[in-house]
């Protein structure tokens, strides 16, 4: 018989399952985007940016557009492209025809510039009346509500108009609302209300309890998180007794630090190691904990192994993101064609330390740098190989710098980004020291202009002073 009733909750579970699951139709219609593609992405956990991606909008030579995706829950998906950032939220079984704006590329000074911000919007629909329509609307009324009121809001404070906003807000969302936008609502407001009143994350925080896993990819929540969270461990170890932080990491005691986050923020269970994942994350770039005490906290089988997929997969990627390019670590050899059409490999010689130095020689910013290189090859040409990984450029562009400017250096050309993503590049010069393995020297590496001479220098040294007494390191 209990055979019998566990084969039957078996096929239950199994039908409840594809029955939620659905095919979404997506298709638009813009001759802006003739020939183009977007790619959409999904952000893999709430904590480190990370992402994958989920469809390809392709557009034909008429600007049509039509793929099928197949979702079991409210999904939210993002694509940049010229100069915007689209959100959609798609629900199961929706046919959906996107609104697309009029296409604008990047200027070159908008490409060229590593604080360049997108200007984000949500996708609508012709039908106008999708989740990501009413997601949409909410933004905008909520930002319109903020913008007529500001003085009242943020130079007043005044409660009573805080109130009337959100009197107007619960009216455009009531509660028979979809749960992902009722979500959305009281995240949105309960962020204005902290920013305006400027309370502190422990006076609000609890509201992320009411808010299950299931909605923790949604933007509003990693927003929220964020924004909610950010350097909190470095706060509270500041603050008055905060030793005991201090001393709960360097010890590694979890337990403890759990107890923190729950005793404090007012979370439980689930939301707890959520939050918890994120202050260990921030307090490992703040370099005021042991980094190893903080690897070996998120390392532990609680996280790792726990029940929960999202949690296990933030606490992955974030030891993935802390361990990447960390002192001692190996990092990656790039191989790319160098100016004459030849591929090299940064790993083909094991004589000498190497220096990368990712860069775009259509700024002025990165041309000074490079110019000091032969200054650099002069003093370590004996010890040290430069590489020089640009991005997209024109290979006549670069071939007359180098030429005029005799640069001593193999340059090397990523014209599809490839290194420049899997090294995580977001501005131009930005460096890093490899030794004779491919092993990362340095956290970081300072670019030629900004010390790199002095912090080589200093670090070779002591290096080859350490070797001479140590002829088998």
């Amino acid at each position: 018989m209990v055979q019998r009733l566990t084969v039957f909750f078996f096929f239950i579970l199994f039908f409840s399952n594809a029955i939620q699951a659905a095919t979404t139709k997506i298709s638009c219609v813009n001759t802006d985007y003739a020939g183009k593609t977007l790619v959409f992405y999904q952000p893999e956990d709430p904590v480190t940016n990370y992402k994958i991606e989920a469809f390809s909008l392709k557009f034909d030579s008429d600007g049509k557009c039509n793929t099928d995706i197949d979702i079991s829950k409210s999904s939210y998906f993002y694509t940049e492209f010229g100069i915007y950032r689209g959100m959609l939220l798609a629900k199961p079984g929706e046919i959906m025809t996107l609104k697309l704006p009029p296409l604008r590329e990047k200027s070159f000074a908008e490409e060229k510039n590593p604080y360049f911000q997108p200007v984000s919007f949500w996708f609508i629909t012709e039908n106008g009346n999708q989740l990501t329509d009413k997601i949409s609307e909410f933004d905008q009324q909520l930002n319109a509500l903020i913008d007529t009121n500001f003085k009242k809001l943020y130079l007043q404070q005044s409660q009573a108009v805080f109130d009337s906003v959100q009197t107007q807000i619960n009216n455009l969302v009531p509660a028979s609302a979809p749960l992902t936008l009722i979500y959305h609502k009281q995240l949105k407001l309960k962020l204005a209300e902290a920013d305006i009143f400027q309370l502190r994350p422990e006076a609000y925080s609890s509201v992320f309890n009411n808010i299950g896993p299931d909605y923790w990819l949604q933007p509003a929540f990693m927003e929220a998180l964020n924004k909610t969270f950010d350097q909190q461990l470095s706060f509270s170890a500041q603050a008055i007794g905060g030793n005991k932080i201090r001393e709960a990491v360097a010890s590694k005691n979890l337990q403890a630090l759990t107890d923190f986050v729950e005793n404090k923020y007012h979370t439980t269970g689930q939301t707890s190691e959520i939050v918890l994942l994120k202050l260990l994350h921030d307090g490992y770039y703040s370099k005021e904990f042991s980094q190893a005490a903080i690897m070996e906290l998120i390392e532990n089988q609680r996280f790792t192994k726990n029940q929960n997929t999202l949690i296990k997969t933030t606490a992955k990627n974030i030891l993935d993101k802390l361990s990447f390019l960390a002192t001692g670590s190996t990092a990656p050899a790039i191989c790319l064609d160098d100016l004459d059409g030849t591929k090299i490999c940064t790993n083909d010689k094991k004589d000498k330390f190497k220096y990368l130095i990712f860069a775009d020689v259509e700024t002025m910013v990165s041309k000074e740098h490079l110019k000091y290189l032969s200054r650099l090859d002069e003093l370590f040409s004996k010890h040290l190989e430069i590489f020089v990984i640009l991005r997209n450029t024109e290979t006549e562009t670069a071939q007359k710098f180098f030429g005029e400017n005799d640069v001593p250096a193999q340059v090397l050309l990523d014209k599809d980004r490839t290194y420049i993503e899997q090294y995580r590049i977001r501005s131009f010069p930005q460096c890093v020291l490899l030794d004779e393995q491919h092993r990362v020297v340095f956290d970081f590496a300072k670019a030629p202009l900004d010390g790199f001479e002095q912090q080589f220098g200093a670090y070779l040294q002591k290096e080859l002073f350490m070797r001479q007494r140590n002829p088998k390191k």
